[in-house]
């Protein structure tokens, strides 16, 4: 549990998000880390913790001798991938808060479009199931996480062209972004519509995140340094993950409902309870896109509307702007860029100080998660 608030982000910093970066994921990583420094007009002698994701190229050892760091005192790996993009803060405050460390650097860094390409099928996997669904096409991380929405559409009798909304705001937000891949170029229902099926009946090309190069970095430190910082340091009230014992990942096969999240909905009780908030009270919520429907999905874990009720909080304008609960402003990873994550806490810092491309209203709590339909995480970030 995060007690007293005492772990604050002071710094973000990104590289621009693109298709080929020409660079290596260690200088992108580099790049995003001295921003996030200056961001925070911190040195880079005051470093002594890094804090990263399991499939991260740019594993602690070698950004520390990029950076020449002399020593370092704390470092660590997340799980589960995007799943565990909100776990790296917790990390990261948990090392503060204990004394194990003063000021850490979160970081990833991807050639997600140039190089590794988490869209393309593949022909090997460890997982026990594949033998088994890979003769029947289901070879990219789509069609897998597209069965258990098939499911919950099958519940709720709801259609694609549900989801389209979900895809039609995030590219809108992204349109008015600069930094955004989809800058200036949104889309109808008709484009997401004609969009080419990825996995029929449930998604489309224009339903999944994109594939983008890019880094992204933000500096925790505890209490007394952030507030000699920065102006307005970001405090991380509530941490959480979330995971059950099933025997695979992204599959869903042997949930005993399989349209739902319930990782999400350990991450959220747990999060409720530490930051003492209700949904009502949340001002943004950056939530995990690599597929839209699971937007809906969360919408309904984390209780912002009852089970079946997301597609119709989608439709009613709730996730707009003018809405009741704007989610990701930034156009999230189906319109900002895919860094597993990383990028929406980096939103959810600008939204709290001000300074969002599509800045929100009086903007004090965010909530953002970590991928769903997986081990997964969460935090909600406030103002000092």
């Amino acid at each position: 549990m995060i007690r007293r608030g005492e772990a604050f982000i002071v710094g973000i910093g990104a590289t621009e998000f693109s298709t080929c970066s020409q660079r290596s994921e260690l200088q992108l990583t580099l790049e995003a880390t001295r921003a996030a420094l200056a961001d925070a007009n911190l040195s880079v002698d005051a470093i002594d913790a890094l804090v990263t994701y399991q499939n991260d190229s740019s594993d602690p050892l070698r950004l520390a001798y990029a950076l020449g760091l002399d020593e370092v005192r704390f470092f660590a790996q997340t799980s589960y991938g995007g799943g565990g993009a909100c776990a790296t803060l917790q990390q990261a405050a948990l090392a503060v808060q204990s004394g194990s460390a003063e000021a850490v650097v979160v970081y990833r860094g991807l050639n997600g479009r140039s190089k590794t390409r988490y869209g393309q099928p593949t022909t090997d996997s460890p997982a026990a199931y594949f033998p088994y669904s890979a003769p029947q096409g289901l070879l990219v991380p789509g069609h897998r996480f597209a069965l258990a929405v098939h499911r919950y559409m099958h519940e709720y009798g709801l259609r694609n062209e549900d989801f389209a909304p979900i895809s039609v705001a995030a590219r809108g937000y992204a349109a008015t972004n600069p930094s955004a891949c989809f800058y200036q170029r949104p889309i109808t229902i008709e484009d997401h519509q004609s969009s080419a099926w990825v996995a029929e009946p449930v998604l489309r090309v224009l339903d999944c995140c994109l594939e983008t190069d890019g880094a992204v970095a933000c500096i925790v430190t505890g209490g007394e340094l952030a507030r000699s910082l920065a102006d307005r340091p970001v405090r991380i009230l509530a941490s959480s993950c979330g995971l059950v014992g099933e025997p695979e990942i992204a599959s869903d096969f042997y949930r005993p409902v399989i349209g739902r999240l319930p990782e999400s909905a350990i991450v959220a009780k747990n999060l409720w309870k530490q930051s003492g908030l209700s949904p009502d009270e949340i001002d943004v919520a950056i939530l995990y896109d690599h597929f839209s429907p699971y937007v809906i999905l969360q919408l309904e874990a984390f209780s912002f509307c009852k089970p079946g009720e997301g597609a119709h909080f989608v439709a009613d304008g709730q996730i707009s702007r003018e809405g009741s609960l704007p989610v990701n402003p930034n156009g999230g990873q189906l319109g900002e860029g895919y860094v597993h994550g990383l990028n929406g806490v980096c939103e959810a810092v600008r939204q709290i100080r001000g300074g969002a491309a599509n800045q929100i209203p009086d903007v004090e709590h965010v909530l953002v998660t970590g991928g769903p339909g997986l081990p997964s995480s969460g935090v909600i970030l406030s103002a000092d």
